[in-house]
């Protein structure tokens, strides 16, 4: 039985049992069973609202799954374990000391706003002048120390 069914078959009783409304406690019981009625029917209203709350996520939730699936389709380079071959770096931001993460794009852009303090951090992708190859990373051939 529902909770509004329950209150509604209390008032049956309390008229049935011919309840004197005029009396104290007949005046106190009426104002009880009011509140129990507001209430139950405020209960059924909530109900009634998360269903249809449940119903919008659910629906909203599907939509994600459309876009996400298109995404995915539309990229190539999904990875099911959800691991994309993109390279990530990182650096410090020397104003406010917090990490920024990026991509090769940003990288090859040249400069990123930091997300923290909006700071402009700049790299500079050249090879430093006279290298002398000691990292193997330029194409020079080591300098001898001799």
């Amino acid at each position: 039985m529902e909770i509004l069914e329950k209150v509604a078959y209390m008032k049956g009783l309390a008229e049935g049992l011919g309840l004197d409304t005029k009396s104290k406690e007949g005046k106190l019981l009426k104002v009880i069973m009011d509140i129990l009625d507001d209430m139950a029917l405020e209960i059924q209203d909530i109900h009634a609202g998360q269903g249809e709350l449940e119903e919008g996520l659910d629906a909203v939730s599907d939509d994600l799954a459309d876009v996400e699936t298109y995404l995915y389709e539309m990229d190539g380079e999904y990875d099911e374990d959800g691991d994309d071959d993109e390279e990530v770096y990182q650096t410090t931001c020397p104003n406010c000391q917090e990490d920024v993460f990026f991509d090769e794009d940003i990288l090859a852009d040249g400069s990123i706003l930091c997300p923290n303090c909006g700071e402009k951090l700049e790299f500079d992708l050249e090879e430093p002048a006279g290298c002398g190859g000691c990292c193997g990373s330029c194409a020079e051939p080591a300098e001898d120390d001799e």
